[in-house]
């Protein structure tokens, strides 16, 4: 879904650790002075078995001490530093048939946020990033109970071309992987979305229908090459192709104006050439709201390893529970399904809530749109550090919290 080009860009500085021990009782008392012993040794010379218990209760004394202290340091290192990045046994998620499981082959569901801005920001010279990432800001995320984040990117920001290079080539790869790093590390899973691209020379300013020949290919051959040893990762191909037909859209086509769009196939074999395993998402047609002809043009992965990606707002041709339900039975059951993205504008929540309800009841997994704060109604909070919620966002974080039960968490 395009944003809208009011955007408010603040920076927030990292988070970071503060290490503080406590002093154990005693252990700077001033001492009395060698020429004050040497005259004791002098006045009462102590027995063997006397100096024998005394040096018994000074190792007692220090032995507590430095025990002490270790518990102590302990307990400061635990609660001030940010947990480590989630071992690869517990971020891995794969696709077991119609479902996705975790690394001990228990069923998954993911409930998360979109995180818009990295697909439009660069584009405008304006940064990377619409709003603060910070470990606080992650850590607001993580707090709501959802167990996953879509990031859009943009094509030309990434590959660094025609956009400015102050915020795309290496420096936007270089952000993304930190972001997609810290979001990993509060035990969120990171769907990454070609969101924006463009044919030839023109700036990736919007969505375009489809994929293009010029860079899409090579977009995804980089993109799984930089994450294919992250296990918290799922790429999805492109965000809601239409206005072509499903022949098209698996094997490519001549586009009005000229340009050659490539076909879904084309950019999953960019994915595994890359040596990426992780499971890739294709949304359907028709802004990613048709799924009834995703059987009847199948994509070829040799890993088995493919989700059929799904969007939904009350404006769709599909925007009932009797629709939701044909559109994933027509799936046969081969494939497991995302909602990559679901939504609405009125601020009351009621069609987001009504198809979560349905999502959770038949094991689809959904991301909402959207986490940020200046985009009407259809953001989630009204501050990124604390994570508090708008109206729309408040009735999300109950319906998440209320579910925490249904939802398989990573370390699960």
């Amino acid at each position: 879904m395009p944003p809208p080009y009011s955007h408010i860009r603040s920076v927030e500085p990292e988070d970071r650790p503060s290490f503080r021990t406590r002093r154990v009782r005693g252990r700077n008392r001033a001492r009395p002075s060698k020429s004050r012993f040497a005259h004791h040794r002098l006045r009462t010379a102590p027995s063997q078995s006397t100096r024998s218990t005394k040096q018994m209760r000074a190792a007692r004394l220090v032995f507590i001490a430095v025990g002490f202290s270790v518990v102590t340091w302990g307990l400061v290192t635990l609660d001030s530093v940010p947990r480590a990045v989630a071992p690869e046994t517990t971020m891995a998620i794969r696709v077991s048939q119609s479902n996705l499981v975790n690394s001990l082959d228990r069923p998954l569901l993911m409930l998360g946020v979109n995180r818009s801005g990295s697909e439009y920001e660069c584009a405008s010279g304006r940064g990377i990033f619409d709003g603060p990432i910070s470990s606080a800001t992650v850590a607001a995320m993580a707090n709501w109970g959802i167990n996953a984040v879509r990031l859009p990117l943009n094509e030309d920001c990434w590959l660094g071309i025609n956009v400015s290079p102050e915020y795309s080539g290496s420096r936007y790869r270089t952000a993304i992987e930190s972001y997609v790093a810290r979001l990993n590390s509060r035990g969120l899973r990171v769907i990454l979305d070609l969101h924006w691209s463009a044919p030839g020379t023109q700036p990736a300013v919007g969505q375009s229908p489809m994929p293009d020949a010029d860079h899409s290919v090579a977009f995804w051959r980089s993109v799984g090459t930089t994450f294919r040893r992250d296990p918290g990762v799922l790429f999805e191909l492109f965000n809601e192709p239409h206005a072509v037909t499903w022949s098209c859209w698996r094997s490519g086509c001549e586009m009005p104006g000229g340009w050659k769009a490539v076909g879904m196939q084309s950019l999953l074999q960019a994915v595994r050439s890359s040596g990426a395993r992780q499971p890739v998402i294709v949304d359907g047609l028709k802004w990613a709201n048709d799924l009834t002809g995703w059987i009847s043009h199948p994509l070829i992965d040799p890993l088995h390893q493919l989700i059929a990606g799904f969007h939904v707002y009350p404006w769709n041709t599909c925007a009932t529970p009797d629709c939701w339900t044909r559109q994933i039975d027509s799936l046969d059951k081969r494939v497991p399904v995302v909602t990559t993205e679901v939504g609405e504008r009125d601020c009351r929540a009621n069609f987001v809530l009504s198809y979560l309800d349905w999502a959770v009841k038949n094991r689809v997994s959904a991301m909402v749109w959207t986490w940020n704060t200046n985009q009407g109604c259809r953001a989630l909070i009204r501050n990124y550090r604390s994570g508090a919620p708008s109206r729309f966002g408040e009735a999300l974080r109950s319906f998440i919290r209320a579910h925490l039960a249904q939802i398989q968490m990573p370390h699960a």
